[in-house]
């Protein structure tokens, strides 16, 4: 398999494993959806107290760079995903997900018959409202390393769209 497939399948695993956590469905796009920088949606029945079932729509990066510094997370983000990320106005919240990975495939998982651990961490940003930029092809987005994406992370944001908050 081609590494960046590989990757990019990884991360959706570890996405997926954060999402069944929290007790939340998780479903990759299909390709027309993924047109418009939608790689996966994140879901939830809804409650008495919710304007609507909650949705989280997801563009999913991964990448075994070091890109971490001064408690960021610097990614180099193609313009047409950072504008479809940016609107306003969608029927779901949007995030960008970076999962960071070792460089060796072979340190990704690491598994005994107690425990299955996912390496290393996936972080997450909203860029709605995010203003216009001049770049043509990619712009660098930096997301705050104390925003990991974790069951408790993904639950607060779930809460927050369920109760008709915004990103």
């Amino acid at each position: 398999m081609d590494t960046n497939i590989q990757k990019e399948e990884f991360s959706y695993a570890y996405i997926y494993a954060i999402a069944s956590a929290a007790g939340y469905t998780f479903q990759l796009s299909p390709r027309s959806v993924d047109i418009s920088c939608i790689d996966a949606s994140i879901a939830s029945i809804t409650t008495d107290e919710a304007f609507y079932e909650p949705r989280l729509d997801l563009q999913i990066k991964s990448t075994s760079r070091n890109v971490i510094s001064d408690n960021q997370i610097r990614y180099p983000l193609r313009i047409k995903n950072y504008n479809e990320l940016r609107k306003e106005k969608t029927l779901a919240p949007r995030i960008l997900v970076v999962v960071l990975i070792p460089d060796n495939p072979d340190l990704w998982v690491q598994q005994s018959e107690t425990e299955l651990c996912l390496r290393n961490c996936a972080y997450w940003i909203s860029l709605r409202g995010m203003p216009e930029t001049q770049n043509t092809d990619n712009i660098t987005v930096y997301l705050p390393q104390q925003q990991i994406l974790t069951i408790d992370a993904l639950k607060t944001l779930m809460q927050r769209i369920e109760t008709g908050g915004i990103l």
